[in-house]
């Protein structure tokens, strides 16, 4: 398909268009050269012709030369080419009656000047008997079908010879870009083999190429420091998950410290499993193993899990689903970017209802809590953006302040919806955001 975006293409066009300004010009400059030269021919057998006239018949108001040739004293002449006529040829299309019909040619005029008395000069195109009488202009006739003819010829063959030209000229142009590209996308070795070259595309190579080693340093580090943080983490967790179960085989069945070693067992595993999800989002996307996943498992065990936060408000938690629905994913990921979005649900929910629906193409979680204020909305998925770094009167309107907004604490760093939608980048998922007419938000994660 073709493409005006193209630079090869954008190139293309600009040499045919250059050819075709170019042959233009030419055309111009012949134009102006044959009527200029076919003025003057004309204004030569004219003068040439009253000369003679006046020779042969003396002052007349009107000499006519057989067949189309017509002198007028100034006086004499037609109101209609004394109203138009000037010292320069001109010529208007005129109607000749003749035996063989009606035809339409052209009539040559100007005013001659001689000793101070006017003359108005008339010439008929195309008259046999003036061809005859004046060779000269019956060549350049002649010579201007032949000029005519070969620069037509001239100018299609100039176009062809553009347009085969450009293609080939363009293909050579774009040829080192597409190397270009050919070793971006295959390997480092193939870009640094272009490192070298003095054009400008040596100099994008090796801009590329440094910004590549760039990148592949901050890949690994990051990669260093998510590794050794997961390592060294897991120790203390496995210590806190093992002293848990210990301390709670130490308790009696009906001791009320038994919520308390529960809870410190289950945090350490929760850790260990955003560790996990973690060091999966730093690992390729095509290097991961992607099993089947029970979609309505994963949804019920988080709202299970996250169920304490309602413990003392008044909000209902319903789950919607007609049947059992399975992706394929990494469960540890499904598990934190749904996670993440109902303890939001759960947080900015005061009274109300939350309500969890699973589908054949997504899940949606809606809730009838405060909502995002407008001036929040562009910075949805930031790191480090939250509602309580928004809750201050400066900020916010008097809509907002009647829900709310300015007195709401909400625990959290603001990096919930910024890991959930790295999450859905990196399952090639995504995730979609609408506000309720009756407040709240309805957040969407579409799956594949």
């Amino acid at each position: 398909m073709f493409s005006i975006d193209s630079i090869a293409n954008k190139f293309r066009i600009s040499y045919f268009l250059f050819a075709l300004l170019l042959c233009a010009t030419f055309v111009s400059i012949f134009m102006y050269a044959e009527a200029r030269l076919e003025q003057e021919l004309v204004k030569a057998r004219l003068i040439q012709q009253l000369a003679l006239s006046q020779e042969k018949d003396g002052k007349q108001p009107v000499y006519i030369a057989n067949p189309d040739i017509k002198i007028y004293d100034y006086e004499s002449a037609p109101d209609h080419l004394k109203a138009i006529a000037t010292e320069t040829v001109q010529e208007t299309p005129v109607t000749v009656n003749t035996e063989a019909g009606n035809i339409r040619t052209n009539l040559h005029f100007f005013i001659y000047q001689q000793n101070n008395h006017s003359y108005l000069l008339t010439y008929l195109e195309d008259s046999a008997m003036v061809m005859k009488s004046y060779p000269v202009l019956a060549i350049f006739e002649q010579l201007e079908d032949i000029f005519t003819n070969a620069l037509t010829f001239a100018v299609i063959l100039s176009l062809l010879i553009a347009a085969i030209f450009s293609q080939l000229s363009s293909r050579q142009i774009t040829k080192p870009l597409l190397d270009l590209k050919n070793a971006v996308e295959t390997n480092h070795q193939n870009l640094t083999q272009l490192t070298h070259l003095p054009s400008e595309v040596g100099v994008l190579a090796r801009a590329i190429d440094e910004k590549n080693q760039k990148l592949e340093q901050y890949l690994k580090r990051e990669q260093l420091f998510t590794g050794d943080v997961s390592h060294e983490l897991r120790t203390p967790l496995t210590i806190i998950m093992g002293a848990s179960e210990v301390l709670a085989s130490q308790l009696t069945d009906d001791s009320h410290l038994s919520e308390f070693t529960n809870r410190i067992s289950n945090t350490a595993k929760e850790t260990s499993e955003i560790i996990t999800a973690l060091l999966l989002l730093s690992r390729a996307p095509e290097k991961l193993d992607t099993p089947q996943t029970s979609i309505n498992r994963i949804t019920f065990n988080e709202v299970e899990r996250l169920n304490y936060l309602l413990r003392y408000k008044s909000v209902t938690c319903t789950v919607l689903a007609e049947q059992e629905y399975f992706a394929y994913v990494r469960p540890e990921l499904l598990k934190m970017a749904v996670g993440n979005l109902i303890k939001n649900a759960f947080q900015y929910t005061d009274e109300g209802e939350v309500m969890i629906s699973i589908d054949a193409e997504k899940i949606t979680v809606t809730d009838t809590g405060l909502g995002i204020p407008e001036t929040m909305m562009p910075l949805l998925y930031e790191r480090f953006e939250r509602l309580a770094q928004q809750n201050n009167e400066a900020q916010l309107d008097t809509d907002m302040l009647s829900k709310g907004y300015s007195s709401y604490k909400v625990e959290g760093t603001g990096l919930g919806l910024s890991i959930v939608q790295r999450i859905m980048s990196h399952m090639d998922w995504k995730l979609t955001h609408q506000a309720n007419a009756g407040g709240g938000s309805t957040f969407s994660i579409h799956y594949q």
